[in-house]
């Protein structure tokens, strides 16, 4: 958003930061593309190379559209990761120095451990059921491959 906001004019932007935001707010992938459409259209006379960049940007801006809905506010947001990165650098600084690499990796790799753990058994980041939904594969004409479904219970078995 900052990089798309950096083409526009100080007064304008949270108009477009506005704008932008409802494509994230449709309930469905035919309207979140629909959406964007209109964006690029409403930009493009005022603003054409904020319309130009987000025309670049498509692909990786939609690409939450192809999972399910639920998994849709997962996507949208890095915080667990920046939460992550910041707890990994807190661990870090507390040290100061490593005395060798291995020590550096086994910090680090504790710490994501701990987060692996937390973010599978208690809370829960996504449910097995909407997991084993995103892995539906789609073949054209309709028809689901049979071989890429997973259930529940398989996703339980390799967590």
């Amino acid at each position: 958003m900052r990089n798309l906001l950096t083409r526009v004019p100080k007064a304008a932007q949270a108009m477009v930061a506005t704008l932008v935001r409802t494509i994230f707010a449709q309930p469905d992938a035919t309207q979140v593309h629909a959406q964007f459409n209109r964006v690029v259209d409403q930009l493009l006379t005022q603003f054409p190379a904020t319309a130009e960049f987000l025309v670049d940007a498509e692909a990786d801006l939609l690409a939450f559209s192809s999972f399910p809905p639920e998994h849709w506010r997962q996507i949208w947001s890095n915080n667990p990761q920046e939460r992550l990165n910041k707890e990994l650098r807190r661990r870090t600084d507390v040290v100061g120095i490593f005395p060798n690499r291995a020590a550096c990796i086994r910090l680090v790799g504790a710490v994501l451990a701990e987060q692996h753990d937390e973010w599978a058994v208690p809370r829960r980041y996504m449910s097995p059921e909407s997991l084993a939904k995103a892995r539906v594969r789609v073949l054209p004409g309709g028809a689901i491959d049979a071989k890429e479904v997973a259930t529940a219970a398989e996703l339980e078995a390799v967590s």
